[in-house]
């Protein structure tokens, strides 16, 4: 009996581990790395009486996820439910964060600013004087250009709505905006665009006329699929001395950074009523983040692309550059300087320079006989000066620069080419800066007079020449704002150049050091390093911190 007993027992006991739900939770418990062994009491164990390979379980709904334990059971189904919750919400946020995850990715350019620190990406390029160490991290090519299959939308001659006449004024980087700007609401408004008229400056004096520095025919005809330009007022147009004079031709009434539904709205029932108006003043009357983007992309083509200088200007030019590369003996990197410190320049800003009390009261007599609206008695002047200089808004004296350039890493032997007018103070002036770096050249030096004879028959020719060659420098360096500045650095990012540096000193932090008697060179050094390694030219978004000119990234540019 006691036989049968134990028989029956064991035939039990082998149907039970034959149970193949039995049989697959065991293999699953031996097999998996997730489950922990079982414990057994005290011995070689170690503590607690675990095995030396037992490893800690999972909790319930991670174990339940797994198809290691029954999501139905008391313990895994509240936790299970909680643990689906958060899935569901880690792949939400994740689905919400991935447009701009992936902007991220996809960005032409990989540099991010904090303050005053710019944040790259590991490159190859060690830092260099002349080469912009970040550069391998953009990827931008220009695109403003017309495309093969793009289709023309211009009308005939007869549907467009009318014709406007722009008179272009200031200096000729001013002029070149005005007629980017001319072409640009030609477009917006579907009239017909009459060759602007560069208007005499007061402070330039200059008589130049388009086709004394601009090649006509290539403007026309480049643009002949977008606006369309006629060389002069129609002969059907009798009344012609109107457009100079008569109010009755003019629009007078288009504010600063007008939109484009402005134009629409106010200028062209105008034009649609006369045939032909006048549109002046015309200096900044275009917005840039009201228009449509086409028409900046537009802008960006009459600047890049259809605005070229005469041949002999052009071929001057090129000659300039290569004696400045040359003029070691061998090929040599050359820094292109704007130095804006003309005596016009330094009277309008109403900033306080070093000099004797002599020039200082010669500067008050200045600037009262040309601004006396601003200027009243002198009497708050100080104060402005004072806060002005602090915001970075007074231009950088000659001698100021030449310590910032000195700081940054550049030697006396470094080869400067100047670009600008008569230097308020002359060489007394001057002396700092050429002492710290002798090799400093302008046009005339390059050139012989009969070379340059040709060209000082008009004052924007010269500037022309100032502008090719800064345009081709491996570094060009500005000392104050301006067009041509903004020009130059815009014109250099747009082409690909902004491998090559183009530094914007930040004069406001540039006046805390030089206002510092203390402060060591060595700290000094260190900050202007610091300070300029976000401006040195890269490519950044256009709006709200650029115009087009100085930055034609947005609109006009695509990934390369």
């Amino acid at each position: 009996m006691a036989e049968l007993r134990h028989a029956t027992a064991a035939a039990a006991a082998t149907r039970a581990t034959s149970s193949p739900s039995k049989h697959d939770a065991e293999a699953a418990s031996a097999s998996s790395p997730l489950v922990a062994s079982p414990r057994v009491g005290g011995g070689a164990g170690g503590k607690d009486g675990l095995r030396p390979h037992q490893r800690w379980s999972l909790p319930p709904p991670v174990r339940s996820l797994l198809a290691l334990e029954d999501p139905r059971s008391p313990t895994a189904s509240a936790s299970y439910r909680i643990l689906v919750a958060a899935i569901a919400c880690f792949a939400l946020a994740a689905l919400f964060s991935a447009p701009s995850v992936w902007a991220r990715l996809n960005a032409p350019y990989l540099c991010r600013k904090e303050g005053i620190r710019l944040h790259c990406p590991r490159v190859s390029q060690r830092d260099t004087l002349w080469e912009n160490p970040h550069a391998a991290a953009t990827s931008w090519k220009p695109c403003a250009e017309r495309q093969s299959h793009e289709v023309s939308d211009l009308v005939s001659e007869n549907e467009t709505s009318g014709f406007i006449f722009i008179h272009a004024e200031g200096g000729l980087n001013q002029q070149r905006i005005a007629i980017c700007n001319a072409v640009a609401i030609a477009k917006i408004m579907n009239t017909t665009l009459i060759l602007p008229v560069l208007k005499q400056d007061q402070i330039w004096k200059d008589q130049t006329k388009f086709e004394d520095i601009f090649d006509v025919d290539h403007f026309i005809n480049y643009l002949k699929e977008d606006v369309r330009i006629v060389r002069d007022i129609p002969d059907w147009f009798t009344e012609k001395d109107e457009l100079f004079t008569s109010i009755k031709r003019t629009v007078k009434n288009v504010p600063k950074y007008a939109s484009a539904q402005f134009y629409i709205d106010n200028v062209l029932p105008r034009i649609k009523e006369k045939k032909i108006m006048s549109i002046k003043p015309f200096v900044d009357r275009l917005g840039y983040d009201n228009v449509p983007m086409e028409i900046n992309r537009l802008r960006c083509r009459v600047n890049y692309h259809a605005l070229k200088f005469l041949p002999d200007i052009e071929d001057m030019a090129d000659k300039l550059a290569t004696r400045m590369r040359n003029r070691t003996g061998s090929l040599n990197p050359y820094m292109a300087l704007h130095l804006r410190f003309e005596k016009g320049m330094v009277g309008l800003s109403f900033c306080d320079f070093a000099g004797t009390r002599e020039e200082k009261a010669m500067m008050a007599t200045y600037r009262q006989q040309q601004w006396p609206r601003r200027y009243k008695n002198g009497s708050h002047l100080w104060s402005l000066a004072l806060e002005k200089r602090k915001e970075g808004r007074c231009p950088l004296e000659p001698g100021e620069i030449g310590i910032i350039l000195r700081a940054m890493g550049y030697t006396k032997e470094t080869q400067i080419y100047v670009a600008s007018g008569q230097v308020y103070g002359g060489n007394n002036r001057m002396a700092p800066l050429r002492n710290m770096f002798p090799n400093l050249v302008s046009k005339e030096d390059l050139a012989s007079k009969e070379e340059m004879e040709p060209f000082k028959k008009h004052v924007t020719s010269l500037a022309a020449l100032d502008f090719l060659v800064c345009l081709k420098s491996d570094v060009f360096v500005m000392t104050h704002g301006g067009n041509f500045a903004k020009l130059i650095i815009g014109y250099r990012r747009y082409m690909g150049r902004h491998r090559l540096k183009s530094i914007k000193p930040d004069k406001g932090l540039m006046s805390k050091f030089f206002g510092d008697p203390y402060m060591p060179w060595a700290t000094f050094v260190e900050d202007v390093m610091i300070t300029h390694q976000t401006r040195t030219g890269l490519p950044e978004p256009t709006f709200p911190h650029y115009d087009l000119w100085e930055n034609p990234l947005t609109p006009c540019m695509c990934r390369a």
